[in-house]
């Protein structure tokens, strides 16, 4: 089966872009032969971006202008068909296509499966521009209208969705995304990295994009409350400043580490090549997200898969993700996250690197059928029940 998937720069949403790479790694794997992702992208793309998903096997990468940013929405709103994107996938013997964040029109000829991370827009509205919220909240239900099956990441996304459209009769499926690390990405020696940024042996890492709900300043405000304390604590955080919906929003976090004297604290290392990602994340005393929203967080998802421990915000999904396996504290709550740092750094050994968890496989193997399934649901292929 050969489905359509549109680029999702990693620049943008780092996030995406690794479910991606993990998901044709996965499908190759476990399902070898039996899928083709069809990866479409525009004609500014990053070469390097789709260089690495071009070399995962089986994975084909189709640039056309019809994928430059959203040149054929109002087609696919007005008419009903984005024309140039549907040729596209004609000529190249697409099956069923995956909607990320587009909209192909009701009158596609082709299955289509629209992905919905989450629904940040509902629970989070005060974090969007007004047009940006409705943009948003349209394209979902102009999805479900026409008929898409709906893909899920978790079954907190399940729980809003079916709280939030209650009359949809969309097909349903939650698909819990697992990663498995790149053994290409797992050769680069931690210490090397750690020298490299000039790093201390311990330190927690925050690979988040600065977004808002992200909540850096959580941290902010945690590390002055340790620093009150005398507590010699180090967070690493890494990833694209670029947030499209507030673009001031990494200087005015900067601005306040700045102000505070916590720059030895608080180290931003901005977007950094994957291998050193892997190599912080392996070598860190605790992954770090003090996100207030999240659909399936990926960076947990990578943590579990080397057994790292966790200081997590509480919210629905990263107790889903972790089953209680980490330290929690609430999204507003700096001193919480201030004691959870302090003692999880006097526990601390040394440098420890870690590997990839016994059984990572089967987490990747399930992420790998549930896909397969819901693909084949879409194109027909497959009648059982959808979640």
């Amino acid at each position: 089966m050969r489905f359509a998937f549109s680029h999702i720069s990693r620049r943008l949403w780092a996030g995406g872009y690794n479910y991606q790479r993990n998901l044709f790694a996965a499908l190759a794997q476990f399902l070898p032969g039996e899928f083709v992702p069809v990866v479409f992208a525009g004609t500014k793309a990053d070469e390097n971006e789709l260089a690495e998903l071009a070399v995962l096997p089986g994975v084909e990468v189709v640039r056309s202008d019809a994928f430059d940013g959203q040149r054929g929405l109002p087609a696919a709103l007005g008419l009903g068909l984005d024309s140039g994107a549907a040729a596209a996938f004609r000529a190249a013997g697409i099956d069923v296509v995956v909607e990320s964040a587009r909209f192909f029109g009701w009158r596609l000829a082709l299955p289509a499966v629209a992905w919905i991370p989450d629904l940040q827009h509902r629970s989070l509205p005060q974090l969007f521009p007004t047009t940006a919220r409705w943009r948003r909240e349209l394209g979902f239900r102009i999805q479900i209208a026409s008929g898409r099956t709906i893909m899920l990441s978790s079954e907190s996304a399940l729980r809003d969705f079916r709280a939030y459209y209650p009359h949809a009769r969309s097909r349903v499926s939650v698909v819990r995304f697992a990663t498995q690390p790149p053994a290409a990405f797992l050769t680069t020696d931690p210490s090397d990295v750690i020298a490299t940024y000039d790093l201390p042996a311990n330190y927690f890492y925050l690979p988040n994009q600065f977004y808002r709900h992200k909540n850096h300043q959580l941290v902010v405000d945690a590390l002055t409350i340790l620093k009150c304390r005398g507590s010699d604590v180090v967070v690493c955080a890494s990833g694209s400043t670029e947030d499209r919906r507030e673009p001031g929003y990494y200087d005015l976090v900067n601005s306040e580490i700045k102000s505070r004297g916590l720059g030895a604290h608080f180290r931003h290392l901005g977007v950094i090549p994957l291998p050193h990602v892997y190599a912080l994340l392996r070598a860190s005393t605790a992954l770090l997200n003090p996100s207030r929203f999240e659909g399936w967080s990926t960076t947990v998802e990578e943590a579990k898969s080397f057994g790292v421990p966790m200081i997590l915000s509480d919210i629905d999904v990263h107790r889903e993700q972790t089953s209680g396996a980490a330290r929690y504290f609430g999204v507003d709550d700096p001193n919480a996250l201030a004691d959870h740092l302090m003692q999880a750094s006097q526990e601390a050994r040394g440098l420890v690197v870690r590997n990839v968890v016994p059984h990572q496989d089967d987490s990747v193997r399930a992420f790998a059928a549930n896909f397969a399934a819901t693909m084949r649901r879409a194109a027909g292929q497959d009648v059982s029940e959808p979640v």
